[in-house]
């Protein structure tokens, strides 16, 4: 390829600012943001902690003003971005953004369940880029100010009108200076090919300072200022339909004889690596017609060109072009770097519609993030952002259950079945609470941008701007309570192995001494989640119908629609530190169980047809995701029917129902060396939960978290 050398010293710079974020920043157990560090010198602060839209427009427009510039005669797009303004208020916490309102009224019930609330948090929906690719940054001007002069009187709106005006400006005075910094740099370039590379740069900045894309390249800048200032903003990392986006650009450009495939797959691969944002492909169009085109595959093929972190998701229905779906298994066997990714069309556009919604809008839902599904630009979701640790209301109920006389297992369903409903109405009562107050602590500048509704109407995204609201509630630590619903069962009630006391008494001590260990080991033989027809799948299922029921009782008292979902992202460790030693033989302060799946080391055999199956038949079917993950060592890729074998699960999980599946292909010897002495592999990259990062870069205990995930494909 013509760009090979181009690319591969990109790829090296990049692998080199991971080391570099690594060392000033110690391990982040979250996405491999596309973010390079600023100079060492570089002092700008937001000044006192801000809320509302006339505060939060004009810090971002200074710290736009401020950003440095990034050039890289290397890469076809310009830019990377710095900063995450939401995390640079005071008093900022990753579990408890600032937030100015009081909501103590919820807080002790938050506080029992383990509930993360998502009162405060940022983004989690979809933009429409079609909306700002139209329009470009002049239009996206032009019609925040006829939209003004319609609401003038209004002050909700003459405020958030204006502050988009700051947000607009603050955006082109970056590109600008973006711009004028390549032509300075082109006067002085000596190799002539980053000299013609940094006139374009120039030219293609110039012109996206006001107008719209008019070809690929150009349409790839602009994708990537929108990403790298909402990403600077409040850390957005939604991304959309990416090969319809670039479709039209493309064949514009190749029937004009601009470009070739090569300088296409380059574009598109500077792209990706400018953010690891969530980006779909192929999957029906509305009308369920394939979108899977020659830019699909282009995009893969970048994605393979790189090597680095990606989250590309393909999209799998009945008419998938059955080539894009091979050339993505074999792009995940090859560097085995945990993308991409797959979505289940035929459950995820089932469940939307029965809230309501016909076939047409819910094909129009599309995987943009870690787990989570939008309509770009029309909905707003909360999605991965609210979590109830069902672990913990577990706990709850079981110390109840032991003050009570004569406990059974039954009883103790109908006391967490209690629990569990008054900790759905304290999550639903705080997602009413967040969308009564967000707009006036962080309204959501950038995405407003680009949805429908918010501009024309005044009103912020969370606050009326957009048609649909679905709140997502996820539960976590499904395979946890399960398993301990299921020892309790098999080893007290139907075998008298062990008394209700007794195993009270090894919980309370976390299995100390000789005794507690038997007991930890009697309970955690016990028939688990995942292991086929068990108790532990019976109790998966009964609790996810118990679940989901309770998430659809009812709206929430705000006559918000709320949407279940099974998924913990990387907050499994953070939720096990607050549940104590549980009768499935998991020690106090342990990792919970992550999303759907059962826990690690479900059976000897580690099957993986049994894991396809069980979390299969827990989804909570309403058009969110219970995403399957899978980290499977295919004999180190020797298994000469690996391919097929891991190809053919991921549509047997969707014919199941299943609706996503993230999947490392993994050399398990690898994986526990680089565990041990991850500086050896600073290009080791895997998917950690929906998304992908620098194994090196995670904690130790994430890295575990990877480890003990491992299943042999010859086993399955």
């Amino acid at each position: 390829m013509k760009y090979s050398s181009q690319l591969e010293r990109l790829r090296e710079r990049k692998l080199k600012q991971t080391r570099e974020k690594l060392d000033r920043m110690g391990p982040q157990d979250e996405d491999d943001y596309g973010f390079v560090l600023p100079p060492e010198n570089f002092d700008w602060q937001p000044g006192d902690n801000f809320q509302g839209a006339a505060a939060w427009g004009k810090v971002f427009r200074s710290l736009m003003e401020h950003h440095p510039v990034y050039l890289d005669p290397d890469d076809a797009l310009a830019g990377r971005w710095m900063f995450m303004l939401s995390r640079m208020r005071p008093q900022y916490r990753l579990d408890r953004p600032p937030f100015p309102f009081d909501y103590s009224h919820l807080e002790d019930e938050q506080r029992l369940y383990d509930i993360t609330a998502g009162i405060g948090g940022d983004a989690h929906f979809a933009p429409d880029y079609r909306i700002g690719l139209k329009l470009g940054w002049g239009g996206l001007k032009r019609r925040v100010q006829e939209s003004l002069l319609r609401h003038a009187g209004d002050k909700e709106a003459t405020e958030l009108l204006q502050a988009e005006l700051d947000a607009i400006s603050g955006v082109q005075n970056w590109m600008a200076r973006t711009a004028a910094q390549a032509l300075a740099l082109a006067a002085k370039a000596e190799n002539p090919l980053q000299r013609e590379n940094l006139e374009a740069l120039a030219a293609v900045n110039e012109h996206l300072v006001e107008l719209p894309p008019a070809t690929l390249r150009e349409c790839c800048q602009w994708l990537a200022w929108f990403n790298m200032a909402s990403r600077t903003y409040n850390r957005d990392g939604a991304g959309g339909q990416l090969d319809e986006l670039l479709r039209p650009y493309y064949e514009h450009d190749i029937a004009e004889g601009i470009i070739d495939d090569e300088d296409a797959t380059y574009y598109i691969a500077c792209l990706l690596l400018n953010d690891p944002h969530y980006y779909q492909i192929g999957g029906p169009d509305k009308t369920g017609r394939d979108q899977t085109s020659r830019l699909s595959f282009l995009i893969l093929d970048a994605a393979d060109l790189l090597r680095i972190s990606c989250n590309v998701t393909i999209r799998v229905h009945d008419g998938l072009d059955e080539k894009l779906f091979w050339r993505g298994i074999d792009i995940l066997f090859t560097h085995q770097l945990g993308f991409p990714r797959f979505s289940g069309d035929k459950a995820l556009v089932a469940g939307f519609m029965k809230n309501g919604f016909d076939a047409e809008l819910a094909r129009e839902r599309i995987a943009v993030g870690c787990n989570w599904m939008s309509l770009p630009g029309r909905e707003y979701t909360l999605n991965d952002v609210v979590k109830i640790n069902i672990a913990r209301v577990f706990e709850v109920a079981f110390k109840e259950i032991m003050t009570q006389p004569e406990p059974s297992t039954e009883k103790l369903f109908g006391l967490f079945s209690s629990h569990l409903k008054r900790a759905i109405l304290c999550t639903a009562r705080g997602i009413d609470f967040h969308l009564d107050h967000q707009y006036l602590n962080e309204p959501e500048l950038l995405l407003n941008l680009l949805c429908h509704g918010p501009i024309e109407r005044g009103r912020d995204a969370s606050h009326g701007g957009v048609d649909f609201y679905n709140m997502c509630i996820d539960g976590a630590g499904l395979a946890t309570v399960a398993d301990s619903f299921a020892a309790l069962e098999q080893r007290i009630e139907r075998e008298k192995r062990l008394s209700w006391q007794e195993v009270a008494q090894a919980l309370a001590t976390n299995f100390a001494g000789t005794e507690g260990e038997k007991i930890r080991l009697i309970l955690a033989g016990s028939p688990r989640f995942g292991h086929g027809h068990s108790l532990g799948d019976q109790w998966a299922e009964q609790l996810t119908g118990l679940f989901t029921s309770g998430v659809k009782a009812s709206a929430t008292p705000g006559g918000r629609n709320l949407i279940p979902g099974w998924f913990s992202w990387a907050d499994t460790v953070r939720f096990g530190k607050n549940v104590g030693a549980t009768p499935n033989g998991r020690k106090a302060l342990e990792p919970i169980s992550h999303g759907a799946n059962p826990h690690p080391g479900f059976r000897k055999d580690g099957a993986l047809t049994a894991i396809v199956k069980a979390v299969a038949e827990v989804q909570p079917g309403y058009g969110n995701t219970a995403p399957l993950q899978l980290e499977v060592d295919p004999c180190s890729g020797r298994s000469p029917n690996a391919k097929a074998v891991v190809g053919n699960l991921i549509k047997s999980h969707f014919a199941l129902g299943g609706t996503l599946i993230n999947i490392n292909i993994v050399d398990a010897g690898k994986i526990r060396d680089a565990h041990l002495h991850p500086e050896k592999y600073p290009d080791l990259v895997v998917r950690v939960t929906g998304f992908t990062a620098y194994f090196a870069s995670l904690s130790q205990e994430f890295r575990q978290l990877v480890v003990n995930r491992i299943i042999h494909e010859q086993a399955a």
